[in-house]
């Protein structure tokens, strides 16, 4: 600092003619200047010697330090300038106070950065250190959630330091919170669904009751987990739409997790068949119609009767796939291939209905019509 003033005082001497007020704007001017000249300098000497063997993401970290470390600079050169300029004490220490607010910016910013570079190098580095895809979800939406909530912590310990800089602030705020009990209740009701969710946030990273890419079914609607915020989460659903949910919903209320523990699923083909269907054949014709599939994964497939109603008997087909998303698909391949099967060789398996006269050999049905006819004759001859 005190080789930055002495250069300052050297520079107010070359303009001592003007007045003191442009004598230290251009002082103060002329520093700030170098002083990005100097980053500029710097980053393009890292750039040259370590950009290339960063890669893409030390270039990515580069550029994130870049804006705050350039700042940072300048604030640095225009305090070290500011004891050598020609000003007053009150505007000397007015200026020094707006340093000390941007300082405390740049300390808030670089925070977040930190914590920002922190969770992308520890993303980066899952795919190399765990193969397991489930394991790699899990310690995503960790790092994601508390990334979210570090950045708010930090915002807020900022907006409190730069608030107790000033005393008219602090004695604001505290006469504020002293004799404002009510407005403080309210303030704090208001606040209580941000704070559950916060809340709710470090549970979910905690318990992990479901993680990013899990395939989840909310409110009746199948989607997976696409973001976690702070508050909420998105939802992608199966036609690309986005249900945005409450993170109080995920603790409060239940709701399905089909890749909880594994992305596995088992998938049910229900059909309707009547009550001369060959459940032999079709357990055979359905296992091979599975089998032959590339979505099977080779667990589990086989049919049962599962219930029996007036018209008809309901069988269902289970078959195993990889993932939800084949799942779904090998059943629907499974089941339109089925039906086309019974359509063409057991026809007579479709649910049908039947008309069975009864009464006697001849039918009540026919016995009410000759009646009928009966009337009719009676009539014509009266």
């Amino acid at each position: 600092m005190e080789r930055i003033a002495a250069l300052a005082r050297d520079a107010g001497g070359m303009v001592a003619g003007l007045p003191a007020w442009a004598q230290a704007a251009i002082v103060l001017s002329l520093f700030a200047l170098a002083a990005l000249v100097v980053h500029a300098l710097i980053v393009r000497a890292i750039r040259a010697t370590v950009g290339r063997r960063a890669g893409e993401f030390g270039r990515d970290i580069l550029d994130r330090i870049r804006r705050p470390t350039r700042l940072a600079l300048v604030l640095v050169a225009v305090a070290g300038a500011l004891p050598a300029v020609p000003l007053s004490g009150e505007t000397r220490g007015w200026i020094a106070y707006l340093l000390l607010l941007a300082v405390i910016v740049v300390l808030g910013w670089a925070m977040i950065i930190v914590v920002d570079v922190a969770a992308r190098i520890y993303l980066r580095r899952l795919p190399g250190e765990s193969a397991d895809a489930s394991l790699a979800r899990k310690a995503a939406t960790q790092v994601r959630l508390l990334r979210r909530i570090a950045v708010i912590l930090v915002v807020f310990l900022t907006v409190a330091a730069l608030l107790t800089t000033s005393p008219v602030a602090r004695q604001y705020g505290t006469s504020l919170f002293a004799s404002a009990g009510v407005a403080g209740l309210v303030i704090g009701l208001a606040a209580q669904p941000v704070l559950s969710n916060i809340i709710a946030g470090l549970q979910i990273a905690i318990t992990q009751p479901m993680r990013l890419e899990d395939a989840v079914i909310v409110e009746g609607e199948f989607g997976f987990i696409e973001d976690i915020r702070t508050s909420y989460v998105v939802v992608r659903l199966w036609d690309l739409r986005r249900l945005i949910v409450p993170l109080k919903r995920f603790i409060e209320q239940p709701f399905q997790n089909w890749t909880r523990e594994a992305p596995q699923l088992i998938g049910a083909v229900v059909l309707h068949v009547d009550y001369g269907a060959p459940v032999a054949a079709i357990r055979a014709r359905l296992e091979a119609l599975v089998r032959e599939n590339p979505l099977f994964d080779g667990d589990v497939v086989g049919l049962q009767v599962i219930d029996a109603g007036r018209d008809t008997m309901i069988v269902r087909g289970l078959m195993s796939a990889r993932t939800p998303a084949e799942a779904w698909d090998l059943r629907c391949a499974v089941r339109e291939a089925l039906i086309a099967w019974l359509q063409a060789e057991h026809p007579r398996a479709l649910p049908q209905v039947r008309s069975r006269p009864v009464g006697g050999e001849r039918g009540d049905a026919a016995v009410v019509a000759e009646a009928g006819d009966a009337l009719d004759d009676a009539g014509d001859v009266g």
